[in-house]
């Protein structure tokens, strides 16, 4: 584990940024595809490291399922960040996220909702991995 707290605020805040600033030149009302897109373009003008799209690997029993689990993006091999527009969020996408970061063994996640007047009040959450609660503590 290379990271503090405070590295795992600091880059939740850096991903907040670049999505606010997404949202601020869009508005709401788009394709989540649309966003992704934008939101990879806002990431690497300001030089985050990610991967996106990353296929989840799932181990069964001694063997690898392929599941075709993809999550929207991992941010310096720490942050797991899923986004959706929708106009409800779901309990669903919650343990969507959880999941990701669990068989990822990643300790901190963002959701993040494009579909929203203001992103930064009503349109992100952030995770806490369970397994790391040592971190936070």
């Amino acid at each position: 584990m290379n990271y503090t707290k405070q590295d795992l605020k600091d880059l939740v805040y850096q991903v907040n940024g670049a999505a606010i600033e997404v949202h601020k030149s869009l508005g709401p009302g788009l394709l989540e595809s649309v966003y992704h897109k934008c939101l990879k373009h806002e990431l690497e003008l300001r030089k985050i490291n990610f991967q996106s799209e990353l296929l989840i690997p799932i181990q069964y029993k001694g063997i690898e399922v392929n599941a075709e689990l993809r999550c929207d993006f991992l941010i310096e091999e720490k942050l797991v960040v899923e986004l959706k527009s929708v106009t409800e969020m779901k309990p669903i996408f919650e343990a969507q996220i959880l999941s990701y970061m669990n068989l990822l063994k990643i300790p901190i996640g963002l959701l993040i909702n494009f579909n929203v007047t203001n992103i930064y009040k009503e349109g992100q959450k952030t995770y806490i991995n369970n397994l790391y609660n040592q971190i936070w503590d």
